[in-house]
């Protein structure tokens, strides 16, 4: 099933929540360069397990284990250029083994389900340093650099075969720009663009959300833009903004509100206690037909992001 037939099916897509947040919950350590990609070499049943717990939640779609992944990273950690590139396809093949066993165990008797998506998560370059640059951009690299970081994985996720990409967490416009023209090489990928925002107006890099928003929705493979990562009060006037410039579906899926240290590793800060599910149909109504949580955000956030959408 393609995204388009989902949207014509019930007018919205539900993503998933925080990966990491639930590897955690469930024993995993990720004080780790590699994050939640790190789980993929030492664990890599615990994320099917999390997988199919956001599906029977109520996600429409998973996104893979492969926000942080690399050659470098896994290189830095001693594997072969083969194994890193195996384990990003592997990201990819246990979101399609928990879709199945979702499927078989409950989706086909649960009415309005519809068969759930898998989407390759792309990171920007600034997730693989591990130091919080994908929030701020500005990496001090070359185009070539970041052609070659971007271009090995986006072969691996392509020959795994997942439903779409999400290239998501961008804070730059033409980082984003970069692995689109790279995209070109695999003219069936379909991708959601998303970027990360420093505040109503900006990406993390700087430049206008207009420029970001413009730089990537006319391109052919793109089916949906829009932000993600942000702290929630921001969504109603990202979308806002978004919505003046493009016809395409939006796509939203903030962090809790809290905020990430990535000298100590660790998130900080009140979530305040962010209602998902008083605030998806806001986000719906201002354009957003792929709803979901970011960072910090758990099964229990898609549960109640469905059940208000579903009303």
């Amino acid at each position: 099933m393609a995204l388009s037939e989902i949207l014509a099916s019930q007018g919205f897509v539900v993503l998933d929540g925080g990966l990491a947040t639930e590897l955690e919950r469930r024993g995993a350590d990720l004080r780790d360069p590699l994050w939640s990609a790190k789980v993929l070499v030492e664990a890599p049943e615990l994320i099917r397990q999390v997988h199919e717990a956001y599906f029977a939640a109520g996600a429409d779609v998973a996104i893979t284990a492969s926000y942080q992944a690399s050659v470098a990273g896994f290189a830095a950690r001693g594997l072969s250029r083969g194994d890193a590139l195996r384990l990003i396809e592997l990201s990819v093949e246990l979101a399609q083994e928990a879709r199945q066993r979702f499927w078989d165990g409950v989706g086909p008797t649960v009415e309005s389900r519809v068969w759930p998506l898998v989407a390759g998560s792309v990171g920007p370059f600034g997730a693989a340093r591990a130091d919080g640059s994908e929030y701020r951009g500005s990496y001090g690299v070359t185009r070539q650099e970041l052609m070659d970081f971007h271009g090995p994985r986006l072969e691996a996720l392509a020959r795994a075969g997942p439903d779409l990409l999400a290239v998501e967490t961008f804070p730059s416009p033409d980082e984003a720009v970069v692995v689109l023209e790279l995209l070109q090489a695999w003219p069936d990928v379909r991708v959601w663009v998303s970027f990360t925002c420093k505040d109503e107006s900006r990406v993390g890099e700087g430049q206008p959300v207009t420029e970001a928003i413009a730089a990537v929705a006319g391109h052919r493979q793109v089916l949906a833009v829009g932000f993600n990562c942000i702290a929630p009060a921001l969504a109603e006037l990202l979308l806002t903004t978004a919505a003046s410039l493009t016809d395409k579906p939006l796509v939203v899926y903030p962090n809790s509100g809290e905020r990430w240290d990535a000298e100590g590793r660790r998130w900080y800060g009140d979530d305040g206690g962010f209602d998902f599910g008083e605030a998806a149909p806001r986000w719906l109504a201002r354009g957003a037909r792929l709803i979901g949580g970011c960072c910090r955000t758990t099964p229990q956030t898609i549960r109640s992001i469905r059940a208000a959408l579903t009303r």
